[in-house]
């Protein structure tokens, strides 16, 4: 495991500086939690969508620190909606890393792209023309590649925040919480409690596409499939045939947002199925109001990174603006916290090697680590949904296997 960063003397983090350092990459102490946004390829309903509409006024370029490192964020500031709150929250989460770390050697090239891939791509370039050793950003699936054609040309790697597995590659790493590790995770521990007959009943969207995949996947290394089925916008069909086949399942997936896996609960109940059962099992979009609230969900478990982590972000958050950060902020959080230890080094400080370094990074909601696809694993705990909320019932790892 290698070491941890240093925050500043009397620094809420300062507590957890304990790790001994045992290579120069370090650890990171304040991560992210769920959601990066994807764009219009899969949706995440914890994230800011791509802007509806048109952006306003392009914001000026910002520059922040007066280390030696120069590390460009792209951001959609002037996006419309949703999507340019987000950014402003993560900007301020930026901001507040770079403040926290202890005397980093970056400055931050914050630029504004709009949410455009056209604008991805003239910022990209100005970053790089202004000496950015690594780009950070941008946050949607459909402005990577844009950023991506230029920074490969030149050698740069890339951290985006986008949860589109897709768009990572040679370069481009996703800092995000991608489906896959929330699946991945929620079907090893479940067969590791004796759960070896799975159904699934899955929304028929982009994100039902990416969690199929995974899910088949990791049911054939770990037990067997029984049922599954895929719904749109009617799940009355679907939910009889899987209700009929839960009989010889002893575990049961749904993956979608709260409201959706609510009504899909409803919808199996409705066609016969007893819920009480049988051991219900989501993603990390199953940490929703919505959920705790349902009676049938009760005991369901789900991937999820360690709430606690979130917790102390936002009340430091809070304090420093004065507001809530948005999920996504985190995100950008992270990356900055990262390059601030990564700059540190010497020239190969960005380089795929020590990006993909296999013991990881860790951060407040746990270890992370980028694979040499650009995707990323992380360690997450297991929540188990509770009314009024939900309670971890495995902790998230303390480092990667081989």
């Amino acid at each position: 495991m290698v070491g941890p960063l240093n925050p500043k003397p009397g620094s809420p983090d300062a507590r957890l500086s304990g790790p001994t350092r045992r290579t120069a990459v370090g650890l990171i102490l304040g991560a992210p939690l769920l959601g990066a946004c994807s764009g219009s390829q899969i949706s995440n309903p914890f994230g800011p969508s791509q802007p509806e509409g048109p952006p306003g006024p392009q914001q000026q370029p910002l520059a922040i620190g007066t280390g030696q490192v120069k590390v460009g964020l792209i951001l959609p500031l002037s996006a419309a909606g949703n999507a340019g709150v987000a950014a402003q929250s993560m900007k301020n989460a930026a901001e507040m890393a770079l403040a926290e770390f202890q005397d980093p050697n970056i400055q931050l090239l914050i630029k504004d792209d709009g949410g455009t891939p056209q604008g991805a791509q003239q910022v990209t370039q100005q970053a790089l023309g202004e000496g950015a050793e690594i780009i950070l950003g941008p946050l949607f699936a459909a402005s990577v590649p844009a950023t991506a054609q230029l920074t490969r040309a030149r050698g740069v790697s890339v951290i985006a925040f986008s949860t589109d597995s897709s768009v990572a590659g040679r370069g481009v790493y996703l800092l995000s919480f991608l489906p896959e590790s929330d699946v991945n995770r929620i079907v090893d521990y479940s067969a590791g409690i004796g759960k070896k007959s799975f159904a699934a009943l899955l929304p028929d969207n982009a994100y039902g596409n990416v969690v199929e995949a995974a899910f088949k996947q990791a049911v054939g290394r770990k037990g067997r499939l029984v049922a599954f089925e895929k719904y749109s916008v009617d799940r009355s069909a679907a939910a009889r045939t899987v209700a009929q086949s839960l009989g010889s399942a002893d575990a049961l997936f749904i993956a979608d947002d709260g409201e959706s896996v609510v009504a899909t609960a409803d919808a199996l109940t409705a066609a016969g199925a007893n819920l009480r059962n049988i051991q219900l099992l989501g993603t990390g979009l199953w940490d929703n109001p919505r959920v705790y609230a349902s009676p049938v969900l009760q005991g369901g478990l789900y991937a999820a990174p360690d709430p606690s982590g979130f917790r102390a972000f936002s009340g430091r958050y809070r304090a420093k603006y004065g507001a809530d950060p948005v999920r996504t902020a985190t995100l950008a959080y992270d990356a900055v916290a990262l390059v601030a230890a990564l700059s540190k080094q010497g020239g190969q400080r960005f380089a795929p090697e020590t990006l993909t370094n296999a013991s990881g990074f860790a951060g407040t909601d746990g270890l992370f680590r980028f694979r040499s696809d650009g995707s990323n694993e992380r360690g997450l705990a297991v929540m188990k949904a509770a009314s009024g909320g939900s309670t971890p019932v495995a902790g998230s790892p303390k480092s990667f296997g081989a």
